[in-house]
């Protein structure tokens, strides 16, 4: 008998968390199978900056549209900083915004927790470490009949086939962000931090225009190579904004202040 390791209740339905035996499992999802879809309704999705990079330049929208319409920010999710979730529609029994009969209108830039599904990730990046601790179990929900297919997968195989790979490096690098214990300094400059945290995390678009319409870039050191990359590009302007966090968060230096300003004590 498989041990059940732990079971919540998702509304009216039940979810099982399994562990994973020997790194495979015998999983398919496909247009034909019974349950296609009914797993992408009354989700408790939690969406992490470079999945709403992906979402938002597919749809073709600045990030303050997509957070407007598409999300709901939770303050119960995480003990210091704001979760952004995806926000299921009331008016279609909770499902998802994107998904019709036929499937995922985003399908190729999904968020990663819809990829690596029935696959759970429990990961942890601790400071000081460049590994990022994982496990891995199965989220088995009682709809889902593409448990009773005979593809079997192994992990490696499955985070391969889903372009998790991608997702994994570039939500780690955000992830030792939200874990780390370093302090964030004075309470008086939380509300400040906290701010900084939710834009430089998930408006993007707003967080460009703090560094290219202020005198950021006459304070701090950044070779035009780079500043050209963040003008054009999300996904540079998203890591960019990971070393501003680590700098304006917790003091790190993983932003060179110019010499000339080196007693300056940045505002922002």
């Amino acid at each position: 008998m498989t041990k059940v390791s732990k079971v919540i209740s998702r509304g009216k339905k039940q979810v099982f968390f399994r562990p994973l035996v020997n790194s495979t499992f015998q999983f398919l999802c496909h247009k034909d199978i019974a349950c296609f879809t009914k797993c992408c309704a009354d989700l408790d999705l939690v969406l992490t900056p470079y999945d709403i990079v992906r979402m938002k330049n597919r749809l073709g929208i600045p990030s303050d549209v997509f957070l407007d319409q598409f999300t709901e920010t939770k303050w119960n999710k995480h003990p210091r900083f704001p979760m952004v979730n995806l926000k299921m529609d009331h008016d279609r029994n909770l499902r998802c915004p994107f998904v019709t009969p036929e499937g995922c209108t985003i399908y190729e830039d999904r968020p990663g927790a819809c990829r690596i599904y029935p696959i759970g990730r429990a990961a942890l990046k601790v400071d000081r470490e460049e590994e990022t601790r994982e496990k891995f179990f199965i989220v088995d929900e009682e709809h889902c009949l593409g448990f009773r297919e005979d593809r079997e997968w192994t992990i490696e195989e499955w985070m391969t086939s889903e372009g998790l790979d991608e997702y994994n490096a570039m939500n780690d690098e955000w992830l030792g962000i939200t874990t780390s214990q370093k302090s964030l300094g004075k309470k008086e400059d939380f509300p400040r931090k906290i701010q900084m945290f939710y834009m430089a995390s998930y408006n993007l678009d707003r967080f460009r225009r703090l560094i290219f319409e202020t005198k950021f870039f006459d304070l701090f050191e950044l070779e035009a190579e780079r500043m050209e990359a963040l003008a054009m590009d999300d996904v540079p302007l998203m890591q960019f904004a990971f070393d501003w966090l680590r700098f304006s968060l917790f003091g790190e230096k993983t932003i060179q202040i110019k010499p000339s300003k080196s007693r300056f004590t940045p505002p922002f």
